[in-house]
């Protein structure tokens, strides 16, 4: 029996090989950790409850990323790399900026809610080291 080629399913896989490449090629490394409420007041839009996204996942980041509050509603696509105890999951997710770091110095580039956090991370305490890229 001859094995055929299936041009388009080969095509779609060269199409992801090629992409993926790029994405890491563009993309930066840091830490994440989790926090938790209070979330409010932030210092993006104080107290405003209409600017977390749906299913709450948002971040505040670290005076790197904070650009003079330039960062606010800049939306990031992180994907867990490593920590301790292997906590990643596989997931690709995306996050919005609403916050700066409210602890100094910062302990990560990025605080996550604990809604965002437990899309990537298996363990709630654990310190991730995380690809991100600006979307």
């Amino acid at each position: 029996m001859a094995l055929q080629h299936n041009k388009p399913t080969t095509m779609a896989l060269l199409f992801f090989l090629v992409f993926e490449r790029i994405y890491a090629a563009r993309a930066d490394i840091g830490t994440a950790i989790a926090y938790g409420p209070p979330y409010l007041p932030t210092r993006c839009n104080g107290n405003n409850i209409d600017q977390f996204p749906p299913g709450n996942f948002f971040v505040a980041v670290n005076e790197g990323l904070w650009d003079n509050g330039a960062a606010c509603g800049r939306r990031y696509r992180l994907r867990c790399l490593s920590g301790r105890n292997h906590p990643c999951k596989t997931d690709i997710i995306e996050v919005q900026v609403v916050n700066f770091c409210p602890k100094s110095p910062c302990p990560s580039s990025f605080l996550m809610s604990k809604e965002a956090f437990s899309a990537i991370s298996r363990l709630s305490s654990a310190k991730l080291n995380v690809e991100y890229i600006e979307i």
